[in-house]
């Protein structure tokens, strides 16, 4: 098996049985926030969407999904494997640009085309990513990869199954806009963004240990910002802006501390892996080793130099933005498309819990989610508080973006002040902003009240499934001394002594003391 590196979560993979071009980006993204690390824009592209037999897109995010790529030089008649969504949004997204060759894959089904097997392992929960987040297994009898990309799967046992790996490739340096845009104090935000850091990496050796692959090729992060507004939030950030964003030499040397049993090694544009088993060889036909040592050695300099060269790119992405609505004319058009949407979000509504004040270049208005109205601001306190740009937001309203989290919160190209605790509800609503997204998301909220089972961790008895996304905590949960139980995979915390949520409102969870009588649980918000 041979794996080139296409940049961020980029690969060729070719195989005994056909090749595979997945998760292929070129183009900025998030409304010209995003750039490849490095830049990428030098590869064959024509090459590879003319030698590709398969296409495979693991979600929706722009950094996975580049239409004007796959619509420039990947042929139509290619077969899609498409994971298994609970809504059609990315069907619908990949058959516009003409490719109606899909194949539905299953979840836990092997798709066999000759010596090759194949198995995509979709996620469904609200929070991945846009609502859909899928890993790519693949065997072609002479090596067996992972492609994990930016997916957090929680049954590792069903993902496993499909065989030994010998290569795994990994998030390890996810993008969110938390605590970049918040109103806090410097040092404040310093602290969150080294938590930040700090968890993802938990996370990453997290799935490394569990997958226990020779090989660890971490990817799909960082990405580069080059506008003027962001480039300071690279890396650890600089200048008085902070970041959260490890690179790839900085995850492999301390890999390297902490598990030495596993080999990592750079993935970049242009890598050429070779896979005989667990056998390989890996090498830079992109750029050379002196280049890489530079890009990592001084980078700063070298993203001030892809700042300079890519002004023309920011430049016509927002040429490209929809003319600004009048307060009157934007506030009519969210009414319209909105308020309906709260009508059938009851858990969120509930979740949210109180009015969302958002700013909108002229327009002060607010989101009245308990009575599922929007209205002009009239100085009533308000725990959360967003400021965005015009044009941005009439951009969603003429291309009918139906997810918000994931274009103007991931572009980062807005403020936002809250008092206390994160809120999940919120966000999700601003993912969901489509009739078949709310009636999915409200019905998986609703589902996720059964959670009869209890099982032992540590000292204590809890309920099995994490509140938040159902994972085993015989598996992700720690308890410490004091009681609170932290479920790894995204690093939520509880107070099992009264059963709180530490990290967000709601989602409580029920736990006792082996030996006590008495099971600690917050009562149940009135959404659940």
């Amino acid at each position: 098996m041979r794996i080139t590196g296409l940049g961020h979560a980029g690969m060729f993979i070719e195989t005994a049985g056909g090749n595979i071009l997945a998760d292929p980006w070129v183009k900025p993204a998030f409304f010209g926030s995003w750039f490849p690390f490095p830049d990428n824009r030098g590869l064959d592209w024509e090459k590879y969407g003319r030698e590709a037999d398969f296409l495979y897109i693991s979600h929706r995010h722009r950094d996975h999904f580049d239409p004007w790529l796959l619509e420039t030089y990947v042929s139509k008649d290619i077969e899609v494997l498409l994971p298994d969504y609970p809504t059609d949004d990315l069907e619908q997204d990949i058959r516009a640009l003409g490719f109606n060759n899909i194949t539905y894959t299953q979840a836990g089904e092997i798709i066999e085309r000759g010596p090759l097997r194949l198995m995509v392992t979709p996620l469904r929960a609200p929070s991945d990513g846009p609502i859909g987040d899928s890993s790519l297994s693949v065997d072609d009898g002479t090596a067996s990869i992972l492609n994990q990309n930016d997916s957090h799967p929680l049954d590792l046992d069903a993902l496993m199954s499909f065989g030994k790996v010998d290569a795994y490739f990994t998030q390890f340096s996810g993008a969110i806009w938390w605590p970049m845009v918040y109103d806090l104090p410097n040092e404040a935000k310093e602290n969150f963004a080294h938590l930040k850091r700090e968890a993802q990496h938990k996370r990453a050796m997290f799935y490394i240990e569990k997958v226990d692959a020779p090989h660890v090729f971490p990817m799909a992060g960082p990405p580069m910002f080059l506008r003027d507004d962001l480039i300071d939030n690279n890396g650890l950030g600089r200048n008085g802006s902070v970041g959260i964003f490890t690179d790839q030499v900085e995850f492999i040397s301390r890999m390297k501390e902490e598990a030495p049993q596993y080999d990592g090694h750079v993935f970049f544009p242009g890598t050429v892996i070779e896979l005989n088993g667990s056998d390989i060889t890996v090498e830079q036909t992109f750029f050379s080793q002196e280049e890489i040592d530079r890009i990592f050695a001084d980078k700063w300099a070298y993203l001030e130099e892809q700042r300079a060269s890519r002004q023309q790119e920011i430049a016509d992405e927002i040429a490209s933005r929809a003319e600004v609505l009048v307060p009157a004319e934007m506030m009519a058009a969210l009414k319209e498309w909105w308020e309906p949407l709260m009508r059938r979000a009851r858990i969120m509504r509930n979740g949210v819990g109180g009015p969302v004040r958002y700013t909108i270049g002229e327009l002060d208005m607010v989101v009245d989610f308990p009575k599922a109205k929007i209205r002009e601001y009239a100085g009533e306190d308000c725990e959360f508080w967003f400021r965005i740009p015009a044009d941005l937001v009439s951009t969603n309203i003429r291309d009918h973006e139906i997810d918000w989290s994931n274009s103007i919160f991931l572009s980062m190209q807005f403020q936002t002040t809250r008092q206390g605790k994160f809120n999940e509800f919120i966000y999700t609503f601003m993912k969901c902003l489509s009739r078949d997204r709310i009636e999915y998301t409200e019905n998986w909220y609703s589902e996720q009240t059964d959670q009869t089972e209890d099982a032992e961790v540590g000292d204590w008895v809890v309920q099995r499934r994490c509140p938040h996304l159902r994972a085993d905590l015989t598996k992700t949960g720690k308890i410490d001394e004091d009681g609170v139980l932290t479920c790894s995979l995204h690093d939520w915390k509880w107070d099992l002594n009264t059963g709180k949520c530490l990290t967000t409102q709601g989602h409580p969870i029920r736990a006792s003391k082996i030996g006590d009588d008495v099971t600690h649980a917050a009562l149940a918000p009135a959404n659940v």
